[in-house]
């Protein structure tokens, strides 16, 4: 009998990886067409299935017309016809057109290298279940001194993702990671060759997205007039000091610059109380500008103008990011 191997902790179900070993058998000609597939009852001492698990995987072999079951007799590898491909048809093939070249030409370059099938497999699989564990479990880290950025970066993600994204600094990086079996680090492009440096040694992956890029929010920032008192609020030190950097770039000492974290009560108000516009970098921060705002509200002949950008997080990261997840 062909030796068949579940893993019981792999993310890939039992049912499936037995699918798939009695399909590579078949293909590779280790089960020929005619040959009698084992019974439910010799599968389930072997690989510790119930029967019930076994038969499912029997009917699917079926529909895919792969096997044959005959009353009375067995289940039997069906002879392939020239023209009848001998691997299942899946819709996944009519969804992905360019699936099938891709994985073929990547099978045949692993055997030009020397790969038997059963390696290869191997490598495929053990890629597979290693994104699948690392996916289970995201994690977002950021220096100490801008963890504000990290706590955009987690909101944005749980909301885009809708799965839990845990905080971690940069600083306690590897304390954690040498608590964990596997997992995915996303962090800024500003801090990845610091993380990388931490998660490579464990086999730990990390993806960097790209902040927005704040296109809308430049155009304004050249058409202010000159004099203009131009305020900043964010929860992330890093935003203000980019922005800070490329406002005095391109305006120099034409508008004055007054910036603030929502977590410093006393330089918001300052902002609330002297900017004449004011840029809100980030959602989360909006509430507390518009509370600061209100309570000032008797001391201000005029509101300051409130610009509030969408998001932190590009729309490409977050699309790639799903796609790497498996949850696009």
């Amino acid at each position: 009998m062909v030796q068949f191997h579940i893993q019981p902790d792999s993310e890939i179900p039992a049912s499936t990886q037995l699918y798939d070993q009695i399909w590579f058998a078949i293909a590779s000609r280790q089960y020929p067409p005619g040959y009698r597939l084992p019974s439910t009852r010799q599968l389930a001492m072997h690989t510790g299935l119930h029967r019930n698990t076994i038969s499912k995987v029997y009917r699917q072999l079926e529909e895919a017309g792969v096997v044959e079951a005959i009353p009375g007799s067995g289940i039997y590898v069906r002879e392939q016809s020239a023209s009848e491909s001998a691997r299942p048809q899946s819709t996944l093939w009519n969804e992905f057109p360019q699936a099938r070249e891709v994985v073929e030409n990547g099978l045949d370059e692993l055997l030009r290298q020397g790969c038997s099938l059963n390696q290869a497999r191997e490598l495929f699989l053990a890629e597979i279940d290693w994104r699948l564990r690392c996916s289970a479990r995201v994690l977002v880290t950021t220096p100490r001194q801008d963890i504000g950025a990290g706590e955009l970066m987690v909101r944005e993600l749980e909301k885009a993702l809708k799965i839990p994204v845990q905080l971690v600094p940069l600083e306690e990086l590897e304390t954690i990671l040498s608590q964990t079996r596997s997992g995915t680090v996303v962090t800024s492009r500003y801090f990845i060759s610091e993380a990388e440096a931490i998660a490579a040694p464990k086999a730990v992956r990390v993806i960097p997205v790209d902040i927005y890029d704040y296109k809308k929010e430049l155009g304004l920032l050249n058409d202010l007039p000159k004099g203009t008192c131009l305020g900043m609020v964010s929860l992330s030190s890093g935003i203000l000091r980019a922005a800070e950097v490329i406002s005095y770039s391109l305006r120099g000492d034409e508008i004055l610059l007054m910036t603030a974290q929502t977590d410093d009560a006393y330089k918001l108000n300052a902002v609330v109380h002297s900017a004449q516009t004011i840029v809100v970098f980030d959602e989360t921060s909006l509430p507390t500008v518009k509370q600061a705002i209100a309570e000032a509200r008797e001391d201000l002949i005029r509101a300051p103008q409130l610009i509030v950008c969408d998001n932190y997080i590009g729309d490409k990261s977050i699309n790639l990011l799903k796609r790497e997840l498996g949850l696009d």
